[in-house]
């Protein structure tokens, strides 16, 4: 898998491209992840973040972070790759999903949302550019 910044320029639609573990204690997650599936990390400089890739045998596959908003319980966010933001949003939400992060750019790479389904499971959507 590659990251949103290394990602494909044609990565497979409607398939995760991206796994983000979200938790307060990024260094923590690394060790455990590292010792556990021998899992490497990154630093990677990111506006108003501290952000580490994790890789395995040399690619970027994801990576972790603390939560932007207090009391978040830690969890992984997977991103799926599709055609159009708007298009997906307006039919998950028309499925009954909820909207919890409007789109944003993600530099050269496209932009980013992220949706709650209808029974509570969170995930993103990552189109690109």
């Amino acid at each position: 898998m590659s990251t949103p910044d290394t990602a494909p320029q044609h990565p497979t639609l409607n398939s995760i491209i991206w796994n983000e573990l979200i938790t307060p204690d990024p260094a923590a997650a690394v060790k455990f992840y590292g010792g556990l599936f021998g899992w490497t990390a990154e630093k990677m400089p990111m506006p108003g973040m501290d952000y580490t890739m994790l890789k395995h045998g040399g690619e970027n596959f994801g990576g972790t972070c603390s939560a932007k908003q207090p009391g978040v319980p830690p969890h992984w966010l997977h991103y799926v790759s599709v055609a159009s933001l708007e298009e997906t949003i307006a039919k998950a939400t028309t499925l009954g999903a909820t909207l919890c992060m409007c789109p944003m750019e993600i530099g050269e790479n496209g932009r980013i949302a992220v949706l709650k389904d209808p029974q509570g499971a969170v995930f993103g959507l990552h189109q690109m550019k």
